[in-house]
């Protein structure tokens, strides 16, 4: 089983193209988004949080449920459900606004070990940057690091985060915890104030991760080891928008390790070239349905698989 610990939320999305046009409820949230991917791609999946018991949160716990992810993990609390706000850029690309004082996501609580059949453990996005739920995430990430493949996927907010050199800083102090590192290539230079994302990479690649997945939008996606890098071209879609993108490659690479009995740090320092340019198309052609709908909408296992022999 993998267990994706993190918030969710609910995506306000522009329905129409004028200044004026709706927004309509989409359920997300980084973390929420990579659970629900798991669970269509047929990968037995828990979700840790905790999750408001208003409607949105009703909906969210339902859809959960839909997408074969399992909620023994959920806490359920009255406080509201955190609200983002999309905008979206004339390529569909995505910007946000938050609205999280007192939400319910904020206050999950530890729930102790994670199941003994748990073999990999998910964290990323607003759920390690809003205290106090930040704190009990990371002690969560710090513990199971210990028996578990860790996978971080960061997904910088970039708004939320008040002191940019203190995040920094915490982020680097998780990596000797985390076995795998996905995130774009915007958000690495954000972390290292560099440009040369590659060389970013090797160095956090020497302080812990056996792997560093890099997301390069058009430009597809890389994956950087110990022994060398891998590269794969982006899939050709007619883009909709990218909400969830990111996500769904998170969850589609920890479902291909799955799939392929590699969930530990052991075992992916140890993929082949070949092995990697597999598992970056799988998620690759994942993340391009996503984003050839509205929404984070990861595919399910036939979808996938269809496009794959497509």
């Amino acid at each position: 089983m993998i267990v994706v610990a993190g918030e969710a939320l609910v995506d306000m999305v522009p329905v129409g193209d004028d200044e004026l046009t709706p927004l309509a409820p989409k359920l997300g949230g980084g973390p929420y988004n990579v659970a629900v991917a798991l669970g269509r791609l047929d990968v037995p999946t828990s979700f840790l949080s905790r999750v408001s018991s208003d409607h949105f949160g009703e909906q969210l716990v339902k859809r959960l449920h839909a997408s074969n992810v399992g909620t023994d993990l959920v806490q359920r609390g009255p406080e509201n459900t955190t609200l983002a706000v999309v905008g979206l850029a004339d390529d569909g690309s995505a910007r946000y606004s938050f609205y999280v004082d007192g939400t319910a996501d904020r206050l999950v609580e530890d729930p102790g070990p994670l199941p003994a059949d748990a073999r990999a453990v998910s964290f990323g996005t607003l759920s390690l940057v809003l205290e106090p739920g930040a704190s009990v995430y990371e002690k969560v990430l710090r513990r199971e690091s210990k028996r578990l493949l860790t996978a971080l996927d960061p997904n910088i907010r970039a708004g939320l985060i008040h002191d940019p050199g203190a995040y920094r800083a915490r982020f680097r102090s998780w990596l000797p915890d985390v076995g795998l590192l996905k995130l774009s290539v915007e958000d690495a230079r954000w972390l290292a104030e560099e440009d040369d994302v590659i060389e970013i990479a090797r160095t956090w690649i020497s302080q812990g991760p056996a792997a560093v997945v890099l997301t390069r939008g058009g430009d597809g996606l890389s994956v950087i080891t110990a022994t060398g890098q891998v590269d794969v071209p982006p899939v050709k879609v007619d883009v909709v928008d990218t909400i969830g993108a990111g996500d769904t490659v998170q969850g589609a690479l920890l479902a291909w390790l799955h799939d392929h009995d590699a969930l530990s740090v052991e075992k992916v320092r140890a993929l082949a070239s070949d092995e990697w340019t597999g598992a970056l198309t799988y998620a690759g052609a994942a993340a391009a349905i996503t984003c050839s709908r509205a929404g984070a909408e990861p595919p399910f296992a036939s979808e996938l698989t269809a496009a794959l022999a497509g």
